[in-house]
């Protein structure tokens, strides 16, 4: 009986640790399909809703590398529409590039835990940037 306990409570451990780690990601995806729904469809290189996809386990880590190159280059034809001047060419692509990259080494033995650390910073620096790129977005219909 003890160890059914025992179990069940390591069981419902991880999954309340899956769903307080979902809740920033979600946050995340909401940011980046919003700051897309900003983009006039004709400069979306991605629907928005398909930034989704990078919940699917595996897969999410390649299309996490195909929604930021998307994003960049949706919000470099939004900004140029615009006349908007922005520093990067490319918004967002460079530490966005940098946090999947990060992401995935986080996989190798040793080094490993310096890079999920470094990609997590980087993933926030990315996040940020972004949702300032979508106010800046807003503000301009204004």
């Amino acid at each position: 009986m003890e160890e059914a306990a025992l179990v069940s409570i390591i069981v419902i451990a991880v999954i309340v640790g899956i769903a307080i780690g979902l809740i920033p990601v979600i946050f995340y995806l909401l940011t980046l399909q919003k700051t897309l729904n900003e983009v006039s469809v004709q400069n979306q290189k991605i629907p928005p809703g398909q930034v989704w996809l990078i919940l699917i386990p595996l897969f999410g880590l390649v299309w996490s590398f195909i929604v930021v190159n998307r994003v960049a280059d949706s919000l470099k034809a939004e900004f140029a529409t615009r006349g908007i001047q922005v520093d990067e060419d490319r918004p967002g692509y460079n530490i966005g590039l940098t946090y999947c990259i990060l992401y995935c080494c986080s996989i190798v033995p040793f080094l490993g835990g310096l890079a999920a650390l470094g990609g997590i910073v980087c993933w926030i620096i990315y996040w940020v940037k972004i949702a300032g790129y979508k106010t800046q977005l807003q503000q301009a219909k204004i």
